[in-house]
């Protein structure tokens, strides 16, 4: 059965919008994937291309250089290129970084930063991991010292989405290591010349390979003290808890585009394929798998449909956020196992979209917050 691909959330300005998407995305993104999967990072020209088509910062203001669409071209754009398994150019960090300079920046921060992202001169990306850190923020090492107009920044962050790439980095740091979570603060570094700041090498992942994800190491970097996040000291929690709603939605919206582009090509494989002298999509195994997944999509699409619809209006809480990314992530581990066996030995090669979409699979349990910390985050709210 196809699936109903009709999204509630959407319109005939959106259809429209998605068409150009399409387009964008089979034009410029798609001939160029098996490169940038052997190089590691889809280079800076795609990222000023979809700029210029209006692809990025979308659902920022247009006073500040976006598009002023809402989170729902957003999560166009997201859908189209994660159902096809391109996950090179990871717009959704880029716009988690444009978000927290737009809810928590200084007027001009946003004047300053916004435009350069929404065109793409600036690829922006957010430091928080580091080698002994993870889901725990409250233990980071890196330390920012106030000194007359600026800070000297010092430690190493690791597993950063568009690390490679990025010019701009929100690095989040310690400005005071006596008051715990309120010591926080998050800094805005613009790498390009900056002394002391380096990138180590593309991280090799077993998925997401032509998504640049590296380490970045700051050797006192002198940052103006006009770069330290709504110039006041200590908000740094205070400003990544509240934009959680909109980072694990994003990473829910990915997870269920996944699912329907490995149910639509695995679809596709079962008609064609034979075996034993008929299409495998005959056989009563491969029908009720195929039907399972159908149902887990379907519900799925509902789930999140629903919390698109309170993000844009304002109401979706960081619990049902949680709820999206925990049950979504997990449904597409599940799904995208169920459909490379019906692949085969071919589900297995990489050459086939549907090997690229498991191994990409596995890691949305693990960033935005584990699964683990969703489960918390969901029990506390009880």
């Amino acid at each position: 059965m196809a699936l109903n691909t009709r999204r509630s959330w959407s319109d005939s300005d959106l259809d429209l919008f998605r068409d150009n998407v399409i387009r964008f995305i089979e034009a410029e993104v798609m001939p160029d994937d098996e490169a940038a999967r052997q190089r590691g990072h889809v280079g800076h020209e795609l990222w000023r291309k979809a700029g210029a088509n209006g692809l990025l910062c979308i659902d920022i203001p247009e006073e500040y250089g976006g598009c002023s669409g809402d989170f729902r071209h957003e999560a166009t754009v997201y859908e189209e290129l994660n159902r096809r398994a391109l996950t090179g150019i990871s717009t959704s960090v880029h716009a988690i970084v444009a978000h927290y300079i737009l809810n928590h920046g200084t007027e001009q921060q946003k004047r300053r930063f916004l435009p350069r992202m929404a065109s793409g001169e600036l690829v922006g990306a957010i430091a928080m991991t580091e080698p002994g850190t993870g889901s725990d923020l409250q233990g980071i090492r890196t330390r920012a010292q106030r000194e007359g107009d600026h800070y000297v920044l010092s430690g190493t962050k690791t597993f950063i989405t568009n690390g490679f790439l990025a010019g701009l980095v929100l690095v989040v740091a310690k400005t005071d290591t006596t008051q715990g979570a309120k010591g926080t603060s998050i800094l805005i570094v613009e790498t390009q010349g900056c002394p002391g700041y380096s990138v180590g090498r593309v991280l090799d992942k077993i998925g997401l390979k032509a998504q640049d994800t590296s380490e970045l190491f700051f050797d006192e970097v002198k940052v103006p003290a006009c770069n330290l996040l709504g110039e006041v000291e200590g908000k740094g929690f205070y400003q990544l808890m509240g934009d959680l709603p909109y980072e694990r939605l994003i990473i829910a919206v990915n997870a269920l585009a996944a699912m329907e582009g490995a149910y639509e090509a695995t679809l596709d494989y079962v008609r064609d394929r034979k075996a034993f002298g008929q299409p495998i999509g005959d056989f009563q195994n491969t029908r009720f798998k195929l039907a399972e997944v159908a149902t887990q999509i379907t519900v799925g699409r509902a789930f999140v449909d629903q919390c698109i619809t309170r993000l844009v209006d304002g109401t979706l809480d960081t619990a049902t956020a949680s709820m999206a990314k925990l049950w979504t992530t997990e449904a597409q581990g599940r799904v995208i196992d169920e459909c490379l066996q019906l692949f085969g030995g071919y589900g297995y090669m990489n050459e086939y979209m549907i090997g690229r979409m498991y191994t990409d699979a596995r890691v949305q349990r693990i960033y935005g917050g584990t699964n683990e910390i969703m489960k918390e985050v969901i029990a506390r709210s009880l």
